[in-house]
């Protein structure tokens, strides 16, 4: 045989690639891409688990660490939680950026680029998410605030109090239609938040510790946290299905803003001390671990919104309240649980499986 270089093929040489690819039988091309298929639905799989044990493990830290900061007694001044939300802003811009970077090719100019023609030249756009960046900024301080003098256990439970708020404001705001199944499950869900807050004996007996006036201020805490982040969630959907931007971008821009109404939150109730023992005073390993996961926090949301649904993100939620209860009275124990309390968190776990349920209709579907 004659030789030839390797990339031209030479007569009587084996057919390219490309000629075995067409004279490959049906039934062996059918089943490579059966097993494609399968692999992409695996991966989907992979990555559906994968942003819904994130999420669990995000939320359940956050609350337990969170909470665990605001009791634990240390000689020095504690950190104050309205530099934590600033701190956790910048660092959620920090994390967008090297998104949008990546997604850029790992190109500085192409970042450059998207960042002036997205946020710069489009100042009316970027100045619509002012209003739920504030919104999300009150609801974080907030969130320090309840946790400061409720349990994490009745803290989780009370908190899906959101689930009733966003869907009361996406039928006023967006129009949405609530199922029989949807209006069911927010009956279920306000009795057993009723019943969670239900007074017990045991709360009388840790009056020591926890004040009836800061049980209050906890309760209230959460409430208006419900409100405020079932109103700043609809208003942020809405504007991501006006526009085409990246979810990235737009938390960037949510960041943005975050940063700049956080920096007045400090300047006008914590301006003294902050001037007195600085920004950081009494920051520490678990004041940096609480910042983190709360930074985290929108970005792991965004991936579970991609990648899985709302059951398993139901399933997530009920998952993490179990494990705060559990955690907050083996290893916290600042958390007695009674049978009232159980059967509330039943209700509330009931409620957030019900709400995501989707019915599948029933017969055959005619053909046209």
């Amino acid at each position: 045989m004659s030789s030839g270089s390797e990339g031209n093929p030479v007569v009587g040489a084996d057919p390219p690639d490309e000629e075995l690819a067409l004279k490959k039988p049906q039934g062996l091309q059918e089943m490579e891409g059966l097993t494609s298929a399968n692999e992409d639905k695996t991966m989907s799989a992979n990555l559906k688990y994968l942003s819904l044990g994130i999420l669990v493990f995000q939320t359940t830290s956050l609350v337990l660490t969170m909470r665990y900061s605001r009791t634990l007694k240390e000689e020095g001044p504690r950190y104050l939680s309205s530099t934590a939300v600033v701190v956790a802003e910048l660092l959620k811009i920090m994390a967008c950026i090297l998104l949008v970077y990546k997604d850029s090719k790992c190109s500085l100019r192409a970042l450059n680029r998207i960042l002036h023609d997205e946020i710069l030249n489009k100042p009316m756009e970027t100045l619509k998410l002012a209003i739920p960046s504030g919104i999300y900024t009150l609801q974080n301080n907030l969130l320090y605030v309840a946790l400061s003098n409720l349990d994490a256990a009745t803290y989780q439970v009370t908190y899906q109090l959101k689930i009733l708020t966003t869907a009361l404001f996406s039928v006023s705001m967006l129009s949405k239609k609530l199922g029989v199944y949807q209006w069911l499950s927010l009956v279920i869900l306000m009795t057993g938040v009723a019943f969670v807050q239900w007074p017990s004996d045991s709360q009388e007996l840790d009056s020591k510790q926890l004040s009836a006036g800061s049980q209050f201020v906890g309760l209230m805490a959460v409430l208006t946290a419900c409100f405020s982040s079932g109103f700043a969630g609809v208003y942020f959907e809405k504007i991501l299905k006006e526009t085409k931007q990246s979810v990235w971008i737009r938390n960037i821009q949510l960041g943005f803003f975050g940063s700049i109404f956080g920096l007045m939150g400090v300047y006008i109730y914590d301006g003294e001390l902050v001037s007195k023992n600085g920004f950081f005073q009494g920051y520490n390993r678990l004041t940096w671990i609480v910042v983190i996961l709360q930074a985290l926090g929108g970005l792991v949301i965004a991936a579970v919104i991609k990648y899985a649904d709302n059951i398993l993100k139901g399933f997530a939620t009920s998952l993490s309240i179990i494990l705060s209860t559990l955690i907050s009275y083996f290893w916290l124990q600042d958390f007695v649980p009674t049978s009232v309390f159980f059967l509330g968190a039943i209700l509330v776990i009931t409620a957030t499986f019900l709400y995501g349920y989707d019915p599948k209709p029933t017969g055959n579907p005619t053909k046209a």
